[in-house]
């Protein structure tokens, strides 16, 4: 059975590295099958498409900068001496490559299931010094491994927070069907859903670590990767002449006035205005800590020089896959969406059994034009929550099959992995041959605990 699982995942790697082009091309690809989609299906011109592509071609600039500060930030953070020790410290534990891979994997699912974002970046990070201590483990598989565990990021979801917040919007986007919220413990929490999120926690780095190649097909860690590293950690103060510009560049003080100033911030954010953890309130944290760590403002500056690289893939693909956004969610003469076309196909050929699993699977689809799970609530639920009031089916359960929907296919959707792949400097086909593997055993426990949620605790 062993060697069948590693010879299906060797064969997974050949094809990614023979067939799956740059993330870039991925997205330009993704596009033509829409632009061809939404005339074929949707009636809509040529002409209209493009003007649907070109007004959501900017919408995500906001969250682009957010996406690339989180590779910048964190790459930073990886980078000061302090964090750097303590990161060598964690990289010690194991001592074979597969218990290096089930730890990055575990550690990085924990911080996914608290904050996404928060995951993505210790995960890559982590993975990262993994490669540099532990001897001949695969630097590809411990990339895969900390990506694998953005599926644990369903408690922090958008969909779900969305439909747990605010009862007005819930009441306008499902067209009055529902005008009370539906609480997190129908969805994010319930039963069903954590038993799936336990088992994955569990299941994922024993997967992982059997899908380590054998020593002869092993892909270490780039040792130039290694090598620039060292050499920024080895870089000799330079004899700076005195006056007030060098003393204020290389001044500690205004590192701490600077950290100070972010932690009262995140501190009234939390305590007085009983906020929840964010991507801009972690990337302050992340600015925060990092000048402090690096001491002075001067080396930190030059962190951040050295890190702006890593951000080069985000900055390309998000204003296309933004055009992707625009051309799915684009109406037609008659106020129809390619994307809502789709959703509105699988709900009129649901039972209230199956209406669940059409959810799941039309999400899936759906996510992989639109790997954004508030850009997906805006198309898929104006149809699969009033399918769900008029076949009576329980709104916790569509609204939890979408967020299921909504993050599986990210295992075979590169958007996501973006800020993974640039602060580990790797390419998605380094790491989609693995995901293959991942992204079939998840969507089993995923499918497993609808089932649960049907037979046990009703729709």
């Amino acid at each position: 059975m062993n060697h069948m699982f590693k010879k299906f995942t060797n064969a997974c790697i050949n094809i990614a590295n023979k067939w799956l082009p740059d993330p870039f091309i991925f997205a330009v690809f993704l596009s033509v099958i829409l632009f061809i989609s939404g005339i074929a299906f949707n009636g809509e011109s040529p002409y209209s498409m493009i003007v649907h592509w070109g007004n959501g071609f900017w919408g995500l600039l906001g969250f682009a900068m957010q996406m690339s500060l989180v590779v910048m930030l964190g790459n930073c953070l990886a980078s000061a001496p302090i964090f750097k020790r303590i990161l060598q410290r964690l990289s010690s534990i194991p001592k074979t490559p597969k218990q290096a891979v089930a730890l990055c994997t575990f550690v990085t699912g924990l911080c996914c299931m608290a904050q996404w974002g928060f995951g993505l970046v210790i995960g890559a990070i982590f993975a990262k010094e993994l490669a540099k201590k532990v001897k001949g483990v695969d630097f590809r598989l411990l990339a895969a491994s900390a990506y694998s565990t953005f599926m644990l990021t369903v408690l922090t979801s958008s969909i779900t927070l969305k439909a747990a917040s605010n009862p007005e919007e819930l009441s306008k986007i499902t067209g009055g069907a529902y005008t009370n919220v539906i609480p997190l413990i129908q969805t994010a929490y319930h039963p069903a859903t954590l038993m799936a999120l336990v088992a994955m926690l569990i299941t994922l780095p024993l997967l992982n670590a059997a899908m380590h190649p054998s020593p002869d097909k092993t892909v270490t860690i780039d040792p130039r990767l290694i090598d620039e590293d060292e050499l920024k950690s080895k870089v000799e103060p330079k004899n700076l002449e005195k006056n007030f510009a060098n003393w204020i560049e290389n001044s500690p003080l205004v590192s701490i006035l600077i950290f100070i100033a972010g932690l009262v911030y995140i501190f009234h954010h939390f305590v007085i205005l009983k906020g929840s953890l964010n991507i801009d309130i972690m990337n302050l944290g992340l600015l925060a800590l990092g000048v402090l760590l690096h001491k002075t403002p001067i080396n930190y500056v030059n962190a951040i020089k050295d890190a702006a690289s890593s951000s080069a893939g985000i900055i390309l693909q998000f204003p296309f896959y933004a055009g992707i956004m625009g051309m799915m969610a684009g109406k037609n003469a008659a106020g129809i969406s390619i994307g809502g076309l789709l959703t509105t196909k699988l709900a009129e050929i649901s039972t209230p059994t199956t209406l669940p699993f059409t959810t799941f699977a039309s999400a899936a689809i759906v996510n992989m034009f639109i790997p954004s799970a508030g850009g997906q609530w805006a198309v898929q639920a104006p149809v699969m929550l009033p399918a769900a009031k008029a076949l009576s089916v329980s709104p916790g359960i569509i609204v939890t099959a979408l967020c299921w929907g909504d993050t599986w296919t990210n295992m075979i959707q590169p958007f996501w992995a973006l800020p993974i792949l640039g602060i580990a400097k790797l390419g998605v086909r380094d790491i989609m041959g693995f995901m293959v593997s991942i992204f079939l055993w998840t969507g089993i426990i995923i499918l497993a605990s609808l089932f649960i949620w049907i037979k046990f605790f009703g729709i």
